[in-house]
């Protein structure tokens, strides 16, 4: 299924993109498309643009919070060539240049109240199954929050009842694909103590290890 920013399948998304639009006609305010290294061994998938993140940029985790910690901790991780997401500008730094690594979402276009339908979810996978297609078996992908993890099981086909999601859980899909866990970066999830930084950055930690020695 080949994703384009003109994607209507979803008529609730569409119709609020459009109205978004309206009062903000700065804003990208389209299905978000999959920022990062075409040939990567990480692909991370997260929930859906944020309003004034992904969805004013037009770019995965960039203008809000949980893009702040994403990309520096990336960066930290030597998966982007720089912490800061955004330009003095407040705009998407064209400067920045991920390697071995893409960033996608389960639902690609902003919803009301930052919750998707499970209709919603279920018509956008079939981007998220081609994006899981291009990797190599032996690749990494890591899925923010619950309703990522559940996004790229559907996406491969396989029942979450099988695979339960924990932060920092680690399985390997029958594809050769090893599928981390985390909680998703959100300001929300850090403001509460639910992630930490140093449990944010465990997880790449563990899955530098993994890629830096399935390259042996």
């Amino acid at each position: 299924m080949k994703f384009s920013s003109d994607c209507r399948l979803c008529p609730r998304l569409s119709i609020f993109l459009d109205e978004v639009k309206i009062g903000q006609p700065q804003y990208f305010a389209k299905p978000v498309p999959t920022f990062g290294d075409e040939d990567a061994r990480l692909l991370i998938v997260g929930l859906a643009p944020g309003m004034h993140g992904a969805n004013r940029t037009g770019r995965p985790f960039t203008g809000d919070y949980a893009g702040d910690l994403l990309y520096s901790t990336l960066h930290k991780f030597g998966f982007s060539s720089l912490g800061e997401p955004l330009d003095a500008a407040g705009n998407a730094n064209q400067k920045l240049v991920l390697s071995n690594c893409r960033i996608t979402n389960a639902v690609r276009c902003l919803p009301p109240q930052n919750k998707p339908e499970p209709s919603e979810i279920k018509l956008c996978n079939g981007y998220l199954a081609t994006e899981l297609g291009m990797l190599t078996s032996g690749a990494a992908v890591l899925a923010l929050g619950t309703i990522a993890h559940q996004a790229v099981l559907r996406a491969s086909g396989l029942r979450a009842k099988d695979y339960s999601f924990a932060h920092g859980a680690r399985h390997v899909l029958p594809n050769g694909l090893h599928f981390y866990d985390s909680y998703h970066c959100s300001r929300y999830n850090t403001q509460t103590k639910r992630l930490t930084t140093p449990m944010f950055h465990s997880v790449f930690q563990t899955i530098e290890e993994y890629l830096g020695s399935s390259r042996l």
